[in-house]
């Protein structure tokens, strides 16, 4: 045995409230590495509708990487929930019309970039990822965080806005596991190391 089928849309028998994400999203500005999963209390179909303000002439991309974990009601907050914050107004009068639309001639909504999400990183409960973040690998984000800024990889957040409680491993660990990328290696090592990936001491993982 290899591990389950990374192809597969429900990798758990009987149940269609979780799912492998990469196979069910169809927005192509939305990638997904492979094994990261989406938990969700109702339909698993939620997960694009809680990626808001994704508009296509936009062209941001939320981009999550291998083995990550989703929890139900986790929202990412694109770049098209922006307004203008340096002007007197934020109000958006060029999507009105009817003599407005020339508000914004020669000016432009802020743009924070893309969202990207690491591997192994695990987003609690309805958690809020906004537009520009980058949270790192190995990450645990607490449910209900508000995260504003780029998250260090091993860490744990948690708050609104979220700030870091806490480092999983120390930096030297932390350094060992950003060299190893275990989630990068073939399935047959990763079975082969799934005791040791489920414990603590780097030092037993096996070649």
């Amino acid at each position: 045995m290899t591990g389950p089928n990374k192809d597969l849309k429900f990798p758990l028998e009987n149940y269609d409230r979780l799912c492998f994400l990469k196979n069910i999203v169809k927005n192509p500005n939305i990638i997904v590495g492979d094994y990261t999963y989406y938990d969700d209390f109702e339909n698993v179909g939620n997960f694009e509708k809680n990626v808001k303000y994704h508009f296509d002439f936009i062209g941001d991309k939320l981009i999550i990487g291998k083995f990550c974990m989703i929890a139900s009601d986790v929202k990412f907050i694109m770049n098209g929930a922006n307004h203008l914050t340096n002007a007197l107004t934020t109000f958006p009068f060029a999507i009105f019309g009817n003599g407005w639309e020339n508000a914004m001639e020669n000016k432009s909504y802020p743009q924070k970039g893309d969202i990207h999400i690491g591997n192994d990183v695990w987003i609690g409960y309805n958690a809020t990822i906004m537009a520009g973040v980058t949270i790192g690998d190995g990450a645990i984000i607490a449910t209900n965080s508000t995260v504003i800024h780029d998250v260090a990889p091993y860490s744990i957040v948690g708050g609104n806005p979220a700030k870091e409680i806490k480092k999983r491993f120390s930096d030297e660990e932390i350094s060992k596991l950003l060299e190893l990328k275990w989630w990068n290696w073939d399935i047959e090592k990763i079975t082969k190391n799934i005791q040791h990936l489920t414990d603590n001491k780097i030092e037993n993982i096996t070649e």
